[in-house]
């Protein structure tokens, strides 16, 4: 048995895990530097974010509740403004991706520290990666420059999370895991993370589906969305993210349900050149084929599966599989457009992956 070459390296930050932890918030913010902080939040999730930041009490001076998803130039602009009128040496995102994703923008442009309280399984509070739209294309970034010093996950703070919402979220964050499983830079330690946190994904989102509040789920699934987060923060993504961000930045759509729907797709498209990826895959689904668990469970928890029902246009096929070329991310399988173009009629369509 040969023995494997490999390089590793672990990201700074700090992670405070379990329930009502964010009773602790002031305390974080002291910890990463931060005298004024600036809270960062959805619209949707303003009201939740207020009622939180009462752990921080006079740290926070400042609310910017319009956070939108594919971190927008023009938002990030109008939060940047905010942030400079107040004075504020610290940002204090509360939500999942969108929010985060604000965040970075804002330390990309400042370099203030970042408080994350995750509130989905986004798992980009663990990453060094920021994308951001421009006009109709999305553009991302490596750099530890947007990476949080500090991320609170609060198992509470899940709860409450819509059934649809942690459906999607959830396959959002297992597509980090699966690419990370065959990504050029993955490792032996990756692959520790991936497989545990697909197997327990796998297992905690239907419990959720039938119980929402499930204490003890919920705090499985967010174990597994930050062991997602780690994968994707340390390891190059593939095809299936080079698609999404594609899909997000040409249609505006839903982030973590164009995941869900693309992901077994490009697994399938995938397989025949990953074969160890598919093995840890295998054993993670109980033995399963993993495309064909992967679709199971999508339908299982009421995941979205064609691209047409959450909004993207026919017409788009093309364009989608045009822009999987241009600057392709680095993949196991050659990216070739009749390839391609079919994984995204199919995923449009609804129809199974192509074996």
């Amino acid at each position: 048995m040969s023995v494997q070459t490999f390089r590793y390296e672990g990201l700074p930050g700090r992670v405070l895990f379990g329930r009502g932890v964010t009773a602790q918030l002031a305390d974080v913010i002291g910890q990463v530097g931060g005298t004024r902080a600036l809270l960062l939040s959805t619209a949707q999730q303003a009201d939740q974010a207020r009622t939180l930041a009462m752990h921080a009490g006079a740290l926070i001076v400042g609310h910017f509740a319009e956070a939108t998803m594919h971190t927008p130039v023009e938002v990030t602009a109008r939060a940047l403004a905010m942030l400079n009128d107040l004075d504020a040496d610290c940002v204090v995102a509360i939500g999942g991706g969108s929010t985060i994703g604000l965040g970075k923008a804002l330390a990309l442009r400042t370099d203030v520290p970042q408080v994350a309280v995750a509130t989905t399984y986004a798992g980009s509070e663990m990453t060094p990666i920021l994308g951001e739209t421009a006009g109709e294309r999305k553009t991302t970034q490596r750099t530890l420059n947007v990476l949080p010093e500090a991320v609170i996950y609060d198992v509470d703070l899940t709860l409450d999370l819509p059934v649809a919402m942690t459906a999607t979220s959830g396959l959002n964050a297992i597509a980090h895991a699966v690419e990370g499983l065959y990504a050029r830079d993955t490792n032996p330690v990756i692959g520790l993370f991936a497989e545990e946190a697909v197997g327990a994904f796998a297992a905690a989102l239907p419990r959720l589906i039938d119980t929402p509040r499930d204490p003890e789920a919920r705090a499985e699934a967010l174990r597994a969305a930050w062991l997602c987060g780690m994968v994707l923060a340390t390891t190059s993504m593939s095809l299936h993210h080079k698609l999404c961000h594609t899909l997000g930045g040409a249609f505006n759509l839903p982030h973590a349900e164009t995941h869900s729907v693309v992901l077994p797709h490009a697994l399938a498209y995938n397989a025949p050149a990953a074969p160890g990826a598919m093995a840890a895959l295998r054993r993670a689904f109980g033995g399963e084929d993993p495309v064909t668990a992967l679709v199971a469970l999508a339908r299982r928890i009421g995941a979205p599966t064609a691209l047409r029902d959450i909004g993207m246009p026919a017409d788009g096929i093309d364009h989608v599989a045009d822009e999987a070329l241009r600057n392709p991310y680095w993949n196991p399988r050659a990216v070739e457009r009749d390839g391609v173009r079919a994984l995204i009629a199919r995923a449009y369509a609804g129809d199974p992956p192509a074996a």
